[in-house]
């Protein structure tokens, strides 16, 4: 016959405990993508898990890239009607960052994105077209240097639930789309580096109560 220390005896207790009362708190419903699963109202940027990347050619070597971080914004969503969903977002240039000090030092300067004149990038959506229960073509007012023009997104549903860590109303999208820089007067070393900017944006949304 095993005999087991009191220690060791409380030691597995307490594990088995743990163990216990964790398995709720790690169960969770799976992310729908069903829109008539998803709570419609007003939703904010979650900044710290929503991502904004870009690529751009560098001398048709390689495709180089970078993103920002800090966004923030507004979605009005309406699963069960799509076309009257709102998106607005500001990104802060300066948050701009690549794998180069150097390089992302210049980003922000007058030559480039001059984000000490024009701190602030916006998205304001103007047309929303479904296509698909999970996919939407995304046209908005897109301000880039001081210079607004149409952009249009294609944007994936990704997943909607709660949160299992804070509870809260989730959606995530993701987004895509191309835009010519030197349009928005953004025109260093064009075209030795692309003019095409290939944006990505992995979005993630907490419902307002």
């Amino acid at each position: 016959m095993i005999r087991l220390s009191p220690s060791l005896v409380a030691q597995t207790v307490s594990l088995a405990l743990a163990l216990a009362f964790a398995a709720p708190a790690l169960a969770q419903t799976p992310p729908t993508r069903d829109p008539a699963q998803i709570q419609a109202g007003t939703y904010a940027v979650d900044p710290g898990h929503t991502q904004v990347g870009f690529t751009v050619s560098h001398m048709g070597f390689s495709n180089y890239s970078g993103g920002f971080s800090d966004v923030s914004g507004t979605l009005e969503l309406q699963p069960k009607t799509p076309a009257a969903s709102k998106l607005s977002i500001k990104i802060p240039v300066a948050s701009v960052m690549t794998t180069s000090e150097k390089l992302t030092g210049e980003l922000k300067g007058d030559q480039w994105l001059d984000a000490a004149k024009f701190p602030v990038m916006t998205f304001v959506s103007t047309k929303v077209t479904p296509e698909g229960k999970d996919k939407a073509k995304v046209t908005g007012d897109l301000t880039l240097h001081g210079v607004t023009k149409p952009v249009t997104l294609t944007v994936t549903l990704i997943g909607a639930g709660v949160n299992p860590l804070n509870k809260k109303v989730t959606v995530g999208f993701e987004a895509t789309g191309t835009l010519k820089r030197s349009e928005f007067g953004v025109k260093t070393y064009v075209p030795l580096i692309g003019d095409d900017l290939h944006l990505t944006i992995a979005g993630a949304f907490e419902r307002k109560e």
